[in-house]
């Protein structure tokens, strides 16, 4: 039996490999490594269809892949979402249960609601309401706040700025930077601009394979013909 893996107080490591995967025998994904530490904010960027979704279901354990190999700190984890403390996800639909308010979900994933908003005040008469009763950038960014102050090792999201407005992106950018202190993220958007310059490291994801960009970031990207020169 192979030993889980112990969350102490050093930095964790979770990597991904082996992943293969293909839609109508059109390869998506093909031998995959991704790699996210502890301290480390990882972008996963890629044209949409591309495959990016698909690769954090596989990570965080919502999708099997035949010979697949999710470890942290060395020791394989299957699916990686069963071990209490590691991981949680953010996908791009709702996360949350539509009969459970905010404050609920919060006392389920045992996060203070009022920490998790103390940089969103606004936010505070939200926290009685439903999902459904709430627009849908404040309802993202609600879930984004209660899965960066869950103590998990480990958040991947998905699209986490998607319908939030510009007034409240550069304020979750900071909580990203402050939540990386004590846990690893991995996130994909489409925002270039805000993710760019919150990540330590960023993977590209193209014709699947998962690229490691060096140097400035956006001048890869650009030499990739993902951002107008």
């Amino acid at each position: 039996m192979s030993k889980r893996p112990e969350f102490g107080t050093g930095p964790h490591v979770l990597e991904a490999d082996g992943i293969r995967l293909a839609f109508d025998s059109r390869p998506v994904l093909a031998d995959v490594y991704l790699r996210v530490q502890s301290g480390q904010i990882v972008g996963l960027l890629g044209r949409n269809g591309s495959g990016k979704s698909v690769l954090l279901q596989t990570v965080f354990g919502a999708r099997a892949v035949p010979d697949a190999s999710v470890r942290v700190n060395g020791c394989y984890v299957a699916p990686a979402f069963r071990v209490p403390g590691l991981v949680n996800y953010l996908p791009q639909a709702s996360l949350l249960p539509p009969y459970l308010s905010i404050r609920q979900a919060a006392r389920l994933l045992r996060v203070d609601p009022e920490k998790a908003t103390a940089s969103f005040p606004d936010l505070r008469q939200q926290l009685h309401c439903r999902p459904g009763e709430l627009s849908g950038g404040s309802a993202r960014l609600l879930q984004v706040l209660l899965l960066l102050h869950a103590d998990t090792a480990f958040s991947l999201f998905d699209e986490p700025f998607s319908g939030i407005m510009p007034v409240h992106v550069e304020t979750l950018a900071d909580e990203m930077r402050q939540t990386k202190l004590r846990k690893g993220l991995l996130l994909t958007d489409h925002r270039y601009a805000e993710v760019l310059p919150l990540c330590d490291v960023v993977y590209l994801l193209r014709q699947g394979r998962l690229l490691k960009l060096e140097g400035d970031f956006e001048t890869a990207l650009r030499d990739y013909g993902y951002l107008a020169s």
